[in-house]
């Protein structure tokens, strides 16, 4: 049994999804600093000074200025700030993935068309197989091919 697993584990599609799944969480680490750090501040300076960090509502009763201070009070908080910062992460990660996998695609070799194997009647536009000598709908001689 042990052997069986060791060659799962060595079989290069399990070896290339772990690869995978370490890069994407170090890329959506990545994304996370750059929508907290980068994208949100001038979005909400745009929006008159709004940090989108501290955007809650208190479900306690109790009014506090942040979100720090509400955890630390250990306040019930429903939390849309932080929410909208996740889905931007989400839409940019989503959109990178999209090209990602566009441009794979754009790469991917195009099947060659298949020989043809019939071809049509200079007379009566029928199809017939392309060795044909002969129409066999109107019996008109051809040129072989």
């Amino acid at each position: 049994m042990l052997k069986e697993f060791k060659e799962f584990a060595m079989r290069g599609n399990v070896l290339d999804m772990a690869i995978g799944i370490i890069i994407g969480a170090a890329f959506g680490k990545i994304i996370t600093s750059f929508v907290g750090d980068v994208l949100m501040p001038p979005i909400g300076l745009l929006l008159g000074k709004v940090d989108f960090t501290n955007m809650f509502f208190d479900l306690s009763g109790q009014h506090f200025a942040k979100l720090s201070e509400a955890k630390a009070a250990g306040a019930a908080t429903l939390n849309y700030g932080l929410f909208i910062n996740t889905i931007i992460d989400f839409l940019i990660v989503a959109f990178v993935i999209f090209l990602l996998i566009r441009q794979i695609n754009r790469m991917k070799r195009q099947p060659e068309p298949a020989p043809a194997s019939t071809k049509e009647c200079n007379y009566c536009v029928s199809t017939i197989p392309i060795k044909a000598t002969r129409c066999p709908n109107c019996t008109s001689e051809l040129k072989a091919a």
